[in-house]
């Protein structure tokens, strides 16, 4: 009953944010407080909720303080010439921009933490995106998978969780995997470029100097429509002129990311924030401290340097405050969601019923079994729930066969590029809170192609030998 109730649960929640019929943080605390009612313990209901919240309150600091710190990264034009150096590449060709966005996207993912990845990755691309009207789940989609693939790096998390729980080497895990995620990485680019050209098609391509702020109060923008294209004039401060590139004031602030003469720019200051940077990614890479005290500790020297009066830090506090209650209010209400699911037991009964439907022939291939689980699995429930929860099991089944704990480990790792639209991963909260895009819309978008790119990784591994 616990097993149907899980799955039940996960699929109202999926189906009622995908109609919008109700939002994604109503809808994560809702959907398992009833269902812990339905399951006969509503009155451990406040227990779930308060475990959950503990087990995520780090997370929760983290965001907040890593999006603050990149805001104010990006206020004081730390990444203005990575942004240049994207856009210059792009050439405003809806093709190029996307293939850029993926590239970015996995070139942020070193750093090993998905948040940083989505916020430097939106922030650079999301002008871009708006001012050529470019599909923005486009743009969400494709960092996700770009991210999901490198998630997989030794420091990102899931190859030191599974190293952890079968007991062998993360390093014995990742190397002999690095060909197949080289695979995936390509198909994430490849898949990139064809969405890219069908943006192309539906908008045409327009010119640099058409899309790019030129002046401090005027531009240009040049809107496709169809074949044809029209010029038309846009005062970046005005009210007046009723023209689609007038958007609301929030989304004018946006496009003057790369404006020379924002007053937030701190030029003499940017080989401190670079250094500060570099330093705040090498502590989370090499674990000196926990990730919340570092982005703690970087968001208060980062604001005390370069805003050194206290009406100028609170400025920029207020100016990210959105993005800070937006996503710490959606990890919080995660919170309940995982909550229920483990304190009621159902994460427990839903892998043991899986195991359990592995019929008794597939022994000797419980690698690959253990593949394509991976992706449900890993999308359904919390990678910590998936591999000291699930893979140990699966491990033991596959060593009756002869499958090594290695071998299962890789496979475990399949399933990242889906894993990382799960509504269990705060960090993909952050992506489609920063780009506006409604999560129902990425889940629809990303799904598809994210499962496809996880099987190009399976089928990778099991041509190269590693699976």
């Amino acid at each position: 009953m616990l097993t149907i109730l899980g799955f039940a649960m996960i699929a109202t929640f999926l189906v009622l944010i995908m109609m919008k019929k109700m939002s994604p943080i109503a809808a994560l605390v809702l959907i398992p407080a009833l269902f812990c009612v339905f399951v006969g313990k509503g009155a451990k209901l406040g227990d779930y909720v308060i475990d959950g919240v503990t087990s995520l309150a780090p997370t929760a600091a983290m965001l907040m303080f890593a999006i603050v710190y990149f805001g104010v990264m990006i206020d004081v034009g730390l990444f203005d010439p990575i942004v240049r150096g994207i856009l210059k590449f792009c050439k405003a060709d809806p093709m190029r921009i996307v293939v850029g966005t993926a590239i970015l996207a996995a070139i942020v993912s070193l750093d090993g933490d998905g948040s940083t990845t989505f916020m430097i990755t939106v922030s650079a691309m999301y002008p871009l995106y708006k001012r050529l009207k470019m599909s923005l789940v486009v743009m969400t989609g494709v960092a996700a998978m770009a991210n999901g693939v490198m998630n997989t790096l030794p420091w990102g998390g899931p190859t030191a969780r599974a190293a952890t729980a079968l007991k062998v080497d993360a390093s014995d895990i990742f190397v002999p995997m690095i060909p197949a995620l080289a695979v995936g990485l390509v198909a994430v680019v490849t898949l990139s470029y064809f969405l890219g050209l069908r943006e192309r098609k539906r908008l045409g391509v327009l010119t640099l100097s058409e899309v790019l702020v030129e002046e401090k109060e005027t531009e240009t923008v040049l809107v496709g429509s169809g074949s044809g294209a029209a010029k038309s004039p846009v005062k970046t401060g005005g009210s007046g002129s009723g023209t689609d590139a007038d958007d609301d004031s929030e989304d004018d602030e946006r496009f003057q990311a790369l404006d020379p003469d924002r007053p937030t720019l701190r030029p003499k200051l940017y080989w401190f924030n670079a250094l500060l940077t570099v330093t705040l990614l090498t502590a989370m890479i090499m674990e000196w401290l926990p990730i919340p005290v570092l982005f703690l500790l970087g968001a208060a020297l980062a604001l005390t340097v370069n805003f050194p009066h206290i009406p100028d830090q609170k400025a920029r506090l207020a100016a990210h405050a959105d993005n800070v209650l937006n996503v710490s209010g959606m990890v919080f209400a995660a919170a309940v969601f995982t909550g229920v699911l483990q304190g009621t037991g159902m994460v427990d009964h839903m892998a043991k019923w899986m195991v359990d439907v592995i019929p008794e022939g597939m022994g000797p291939h419980m690698a690959l079994v253990t593949g394509i689980l991976s992706l449900p699995l890993t999308y359904f429930m919390s990678n910590d729930g998936f591999y000291f929860g699930v893979l140990p099991v699966l491990a033991e089944a596959g060593a009756a066969h002869g499958v090594t704990p290695l071998e299962m480990a890789r496979a475990s790792l399949v399933g990242q590029p889906l894993h990382m639209s799960s509504p269990l991963v705060p960090a993909v909260y952050v992506l489609v809170g920063m780009a506006k895009v409604e999560f129902g819309d990425h889940t629809r978008f990303v799904v598809k192609w994210a499962a496809l790119t996880c099987v190009v990784i399976l089928a990778a591994g099991i041509l190269f030998g590693i699976i």
